[in-house]
């Protein structure tokens, strides 16, 4: 069995967000794909993603660029592979390939909807150790993010903007296990994210980094999706928001919450670079927590930049501004 797959392709006009870059969204979807492979591949089976953390977009993606998204092994569970991802893409005449994303992602095996085992993988080379331990150390970082995460109240005492998204799952939406993909259902969750930011900022924005995507449960197509994105906190060029994911059977109003993470967005001024956003001041106590939480999960990425040189928790910059 290969701890590695590499998919290639180019970016299609169809990839292109608002702008002129290919839409953070769509990336997430790449990401997303090319784990699932591995982790099929590696399990001999089917797979469901249950956490997608650390995504940090480094450089945009341009149409007509030739995209490489590597998807590798580095630690397993009893039922559960821990998979690095990374995106690269260059021209396709220089074919000089600069590094644009990355995330870590944990599948779950699954047989008849229940998780089986999966066969364990054993680092050899140093490097091999060096990822695996990294992922090891992510376990607790990952468990420390869920709790803070679950601990927060999202009521109507809090007056932060928010944004909802509601639609039907559509059947283009299904992964290979009949429910809506993973990836499509992060790609809602940035639109969701960057439509909150656009309406504070008054200005276009992009997604710069992502984290504690928790999968709860499954969406089915068919089922009304409700996608409400929350501002908690804005930086001297960013955003941070809340989005929770809600999906449920168009005959009941009942809804059941399917996701939930945080996503960073950074404004962009007139010439695509960061601009300095609005201030948005928390007014009731819910707001004050939720400002409180976000400067939290801050001090906890802090601890996890075990990777070598990359942005700081809230120094984003440097993928808005950066040149194809």
């Amino acid at each position: 069995m290969t701890r590695e797959t590499v998919l290639r392709f180019l970016a299609a006009p169809t990839d292109v967000g608002t702008g002129e870059q290919v839409h953070t969204g769509r990336i997430l979807e790449w990401l997303d794909k090319a784990a699932y492979a591995q982790a099929a591949a590696w399990s001999g089976g089917y797979a469901v993603t249950a956490y997608v953390g650390n995504v940090r977009f480094s450089r945009p993606v341009h149409s007509g660029m030739l995209v490489e998204v590597s998807a590798r092994l580095v630690h397993t569970g009893t039922t559960s592979m821990h998979i690095q991802c990374d995106v690269r893409a260059a021209d396709p005449v220089s074919l000089e390939y600069r590094h644009c994303a990355e995330c870590l992602v944990v599948f779950i095996a699954v047989r008849d909807g229940v998780p089986v085992p999966v066969p364990s993988w054993e680092p050899a080379s140093r490097l091999e150790v060096h990822e695996a331990d990294e992922a090891v150390m992510r376990i607790t970082l990952r468990k420390d993010i869920e709790d803070a995460m679950a601990r927060q109240t999202y009521s109507e005492d809090g007056t932060a903007p928010r944004s909802t998204l509601r639609f039907l799952a559509a059947p283009r939406d299904v992964n290979w296990g009949g429910n809506v993909h993973g990836g499509r259902l992060m790609s809602w969750i940035d639109d969701a994210a960057n439509l909150c930011a656009t309406r504070w900022s008054g200005t276009p924005c992009t997604s710069v980094y992502a984290g504690g995507v928790r999968f709860y449960h499954p969406v089915r197509i068919g089922h009304v999706v409700e996608v409400e994105a929350r501002l908690l906190h804005t930086g001297h060029e960013t955003l941070h928001v809340s989005v929770h994911v809600r999906s449920g059977d168009p005959t009941s109003s009942e809804r059941v919450l399917t996701t939930h993470c945080l996503t960073v967005c950074a404004a962009l001024g007139l010439d695509h670079r960061p601009t300095p956003v609005p201030r948005w001041d928390p007014v009731s106590a819910e707001d004050r927590a939720l400002d409180d939480h976000a400067r939290q999960l801050m001090r906890l990425r802090g601890r996890g930049r075990v990777n070598g040189p990359g942005p700081a928790p809230d120094d984003y910059g440097a993928f808005a501004s950066a040149s194809a």
